[in-house]
């Protein structure tokens, strides 16, 4: 490739077109500027999409039985408000509970009539005679009905249950309902906890929302530092940052007049973006210092370094956004529109270096800057490396090997994070809440099974209902508990005394229900379509093997009581159709295979993706072999993250599951521009051994310096509440010093033994 760059008219043709940027360099830096500050407005419209659904593909069968259970009962979008005190049972206690529960019914997007709590179960407003007094002789049995969801073991905590209003009917956003619970939760006495999905679900989002955005611009002040330190020079510290800066502000802009959304998968975007963006400046910028060091005058060396390095940029980002594209073959949506991000981004960060380097590096004076002792200690260091690379090739190979071997094993120790409370600190309220209410109350969970059900309920079929019921309850291990309770209309319906001389006995028990409480049949039945559902509380702190289990045994349970042989009556069709399978449902399974869905296609993305860097890097250096050469340091960094994930036992949770996909496109820097400067100087005319030893200085040090400076930076994401981050931060760390050590330990000894004078005139 590079002596396709070298060769008289592409070179005559690249050397006119650096000419053109150089003299428009002005209008250039200038009409970024403004673009940068006219995106700046569009670019903070960029919403987030907060949706679990989204991350699964639209023929997920988990989903499809989620969204079928929601529109039949409505969705389980329940908030639990917990406490403790003394006095629960007693008058004054439940006075304390009603008068509570009656606060935090009013706050918007809370469903205020099905809202439950402990003291209206146990004495429900506007009874009968005959109910009132039934209540009283059965207080202790009911008591022991609400008992796991109202009531703990200890008669002293209890919980408010309220069901929030779908949201497109909510007065306001979701985040404002949340808010005002756990205010109000921490203003009571004494302390209330706040567990339930839709709020693990939301702080999830809004610590990768409200971190992401404030550990970014904390990382780029501390990569401001390190630049600083290592470049001693006040514009190669801004202008890396305003190459990232205008990038991801020109991405967001386009992103939003594209109508994309953020998403979990996607909140990475400008921390990779910066990746990008200082890896391409500090190749610029330590070739334009060596150029000065040789006495080049600056308008010489800003040309010449455009001319040598612009092709390497280029296929750099080119490879890179060839690589993210890949995820377009995945089925789930968010992962589709991260590819596409990323390959905007990538291409923004080769616009931006080549409309603003040349004139950032024109403004001001610039002196030729000295060699400071740090920097003669670091190449002495590269000289010593391949030096050692030269004279210890096999043994290098050979270790490198073992590493491999060795990191390989860690694939067999993976694990997939279903605990979604692993996500949270131990210190943070939702995980507080969620050993609160699991240690005295049971499950924070809910979820279900439902299954066929006649229009018309009658004792037969409510038996079945029954054995179902009784076989979940049997459904734990002997040494613990995980499913924590189980809730059937036939718990409340055998709690109803028989009516003497009824004619439908079942219909006069469910009529009677409805004033105890109006909502519990119509929140387990529904007639019309014909179906029913228990509903199941668990723990949600249970590891995946345990939780997964739980999920396969309860689903066989519902298949085996309720195989779908029935025929039921279609709502809107006169025909009878087969009914389908009882099935398990419900949010809790959505978050257990959250993981498995993100990982289900990236096994094929990530080929698809290694299968496109290499044609790309084969098109770029013309060559089929210096293309698979170049693969070994991109693939090196996948097994050490990847091995390092098994062995030092870090989970493959939200931030994590496309981890290899995400490396695969942030190692080709190093390797494109290590590549193409050995070329260079192998085309003026230097030996393979004095082109590694020269590229080892330069393009080495530049490799060097952008990773001390990204690693730095991305170590501000160990300060992040959100798990995740955490891990993404430190395993892209560790993918970038993998990158590193491939371009500048295998690189050169592949390129030694394999390269070859045919391989000079093919590239």
């Amino acid at each position: 490739m590079w002596s396709f760059f070298m060769s008289s008219h592409p070179r005559r043709w690249l050397e006119s077109l650096v000419d053109r940027l150089y003299n428009l360099r002005w209008g250039l830096l200038l009409i970024s500027l403004i673009l940068t500050g006219v995106a700046i407005f569009p670019a903070s419209q960029l919403s987030f999409e907060q949706s679990i659904e989204s991350l699964y593909a639209e023929d997920d069968q988990h989903l499809l039985d989620y969204l079928e259970s929601k529109s039949l009962f409505g969705g389980d979008e329940f908030i639990f408000v917990a406490y403790s005190t003394p006095d629960l049972l007693e008058p004054e206690g439940l006075l304390e509970v009603r008068r509570y529960a009656k606060e935090l019914s009013k706050i918007p997007g809370v469903n205020t009539e099905l809202s439950q709590n402990l003291a209206d179960a146990l004495s429900p407003p506007r009874l009968n005679f005959f109910l009132r007094a039934l209540i009283r002789r059965k207080k202790d049995e009911l008591t022991d009905l609400f008992r796991g969801v109202l009531v703990g073991d200890d008669n002293q905590t209890t919980a408010i249950v309220l069901r929030l209003l779908p949201e497109s009917e909510s007065p306001v956003p979701r985040a404002e309902t949340f808010q005002m619970i756990r205010k109000m939760a921490n203003a009571h006495t004494p302390a209330a906890y706040v567990v339930g999905e839709p709020i693990q679900v939301h702080d999830m989002f809004r610590y990768v929302e409200e971190d992401g955005e404030i550990l970014f611009k904390v990382s780029l002040g501390f990569l401001a530092l390190v630049l600083f330190l290592l470049f001693r020079r006040l514009r190669w510290v801004m202008l890396p940052l305003l190459v990232v800066i205008c990038s991801i502000l020109w991405t967001e802009a386009i992103l939003v007049l594209g109508h994309f959304q953020l998403s979990m998968v996607s909140s990475m975007l400008n921390s990779l973006v910066t990746i990008i963006g200082i890896a391409t400046v500090a190749h610029v910028a330590v070739h334009f210092q060596e150029l000065q060091r040789s006495n080049v005058s600056r308008p010489r060396a800003i040309r010449q370094t455009m001319v040598e390095l612009l092709p390497a940029i280029f296929w750099t980002c080119a490879t890179t956004a060839a690589g993210f594209a890949s995820l377009l073959s995945s089925e789930i949506a968010p992962v589709r529109s991260f590819g596409i991000m990323m390959a905007i981004g990538t291409m923004m960060v080769l616009l931006a270096a080549i409309v603003l380097l040349p004139g950032g590096i024109s403004l001001g004076y610039l002196n030729a800057p000295l060699k400071h002792s740090s920097e003669r200690g670091l190449e002495r260091l590269l000289k010593k490396v391949c030096i050692g690379t030269e004279h210890y090739p096999k043994t290098l190979l050979g270790f490198a090997s073992l590493f491999v071997l060795l990191a390989g094993g860690g694939f067999y120790r993976l694990q997939i994070e279903t605990d979604f409370s692993k996500n949270f600190r131990e210190s943070s309220d939702i995980v507080q809440a969620l050993d609160f209410v699991e240690t005295r109350l049971g499950g924070a969970s809910t979820w279900e099974v439902n299954f066929p059900a006649p229009s018309k309920l009658d004792e037969a079929f409510l038996e079945r209902v029954r054995a179902l019921a009784e076989d979940l309850r049997r459904v734990n291990p002997p040494d613990k508990e995980q499913l924590t309770k189980v809730i059937s209309i036939t718990d409340t319906l055998d709690f109803v005394p028989k009516i003497p001389f009824a004619s439908d006995p079942v219909k006069s028990k469910l009529d009677q229900l409805k004033k105890l409480q109006p909502d519990f049949e119509s929140s387990l039945y529904n007639p019309e379509k014909g179906r029913m559902r228990l509903v199941l509380r668990a723990l949600e702190r249970q590891s995946a093997e345990e939780k997964l289990s739980l999920i396969h045994k309860v689903d066989a349970l519902a298949k085996k009581h309720f195989p779908g042989s029935e025929v039921k009556q279609s709502a809107n069709d006169s025909k009878s159709k087969p009914a389908e399978s009882g099935k398990a449902a419900g949010i809790f399974i959505l978050l257990a295979y959250l993981i498995d869905s993100l990982l289900k296609d990236q096994l094929f993305s990530f080929l698809l993706a290694g299968a496109s860097i290499l044609t790309m890097m084969t098109i770029a250096f013309r060559s089929l072999k210096i293309g698979m050469i170049s693969m070994v340091p991109n693939l090196f960094p996948i097994v050490l993250v990847v091995g390092a994930m098994g062995w030092f036992g870090l989970p493959l949770n939200i931030g994590t599951a496309m981890i290899a996909s995400v490396s695969m496109g942030l190692t080709t820097d190093s390797s494109i521009h290590f590549i193409t400067g050995f070329l260079r100087e192998r085309s003026r005319g230097a030996s393979i051994t004095d082109a590694l030893r020269r590229t080892h200085k330069s393009v080495g040090r530049a490799i060097i310096f952008a990773t001390c400076a990204l690693v730095a930076g991305f170590s501000v994401l160990t300060l992040s509440h959100f798990i995740p981050l955490i891990y993404f931060g430190a395993l892209v760390s560790v993918a970038m010093i993998g990158g590193m050590l491939g371009s500048l330990i295998l690189l050169p000894i592949l390129l030694r033994l394999f390269y070859s004078d045919h391989l000079e005139s093919a590239a």
